[in-house]
């Protein structure tokens, strides 16, 4: 079982992160982030080819991560392998101790930067999903029994601030039935959002809220326009505004704003996933704050 697992199991208020493998074998600022966050979160996603932008494959990182005492969770997408590919390499991260998993659709290739990458998707997430399950309960997707099964801990995504929130839940229950064990939900930034959600879906899984600790007005206005499902209030960019040409007031703002979006969801979920973009050495600060 999964340190992760047991620990949203029992109850415990947990933080979770991401960092996004290099596009090369030099990972020393991975390691330097990731042993800078020891201390504070409970596990550390890592993206695979985020973007459809080709980087080291993750589960090979996250072994790396595991022997340095650290929490991986590994992304899979079905952008680039069959079922069979799949099941594969669901084994293969088990046999290396890795026991979280997350999964999720994966970005057209045509918008990366292997244009002329031929996509698979096989299967759907929920597939996905239906397939770590039987993975789980000793057979193979064939009906083929495993000698010996895998004890995943099993993810995927939500959106509480969809626009159109009906289909996102009937898609989130889809999720939860099919096995996910938690969701990681998209970036957050208004409570009301996240308590309508919770309220008309009931997750009886983990839910660790998205949020994206903003920099300034202006990435708040370009989340508004350019990231579905991310809705960042008046009130919070008129904040970072009032600060605007000041970097050092702009990061105080910032964390202070993370630090607060953190105290109001604590009721209505099982932690946080803090995606921070660069801004991983404020996650101390942020979580401090929060408190």
């Amino acid at each position: 079982m999964s340190r992760l697992s047991e620990k949203i199991r029992a109850g415990k208020f947990v933080v979770t992160t991401e960092l996004t493998p290099p596009k090369g074998i030099d990972l020393a600022d991975l390691y330097a982030k990731a042993d800078s966050l020891r201390e504070v979160v409970d596990g550390i996603n890592l993206t695979e080819s985020p973007r459809a932008r080709m980087t080291i494959e993750p589960t090979a990182v996250a072994k790396l991560l595991l022997d340095r005492g650290l929490e991986p969770i590994v992304q899979f997408t079905a952008r680039d392998r069959n079922r069979i590919a799949l099941q594969a390499d669901l084994l293969g991260a088990a046999v290396l101790g890795i026991g979280n998993a997350v999964f999720m659709t994966g970005d057209d290739p045509a918008n990366g930067d292997h244009p002329d990458a031929k996509p698979v998707f096989d299967l759907t997430t929920i597939e996905m999903l239906r397939m770590a399950c039987v993975l789980n309960a000793g057979r193979d997707l064939a009906g083929n029994e495993l000698k010996g099964a895998p004890e995943l801990f099993i993810g995927a995504t939500a959106n509480p601030g969809a626009t159109d929130l009906q289909r996102e839940m009937e898609n989130t229950r889809r999720k939860i039935e099919a096995g996910a064990q938690f969701l990681q939900t998209q970036a957050l930034y208004d409570v009301p959002v996240l308590a309508t959600f919770v309220d008309a879906l009931r997750p009886d899984v983990g839910l660790l809220v998205g949020i994206i600790p903003l920099k300034s007005a202006k990435m708040a206005h370009w989340l508004n326009a350019n990231v579905p499902g991310i809705r960042v209030p008046d009130g919070l960019i008129a904040e970072l505004d009032a600060v605007a040409g000041d970097e050092d007031a702009q990061t105080r703002v910032g964390i202070d704003i993370a630090a607060r979006i953190i105290r109001s969801v604590r009721p209505y979920c099982a932690g946080v996933h803090l995606m921070t973009l660069g801004w991983e050495r404020h996650i101390p600060a942020i979580l401090r704050a929060s408190v």
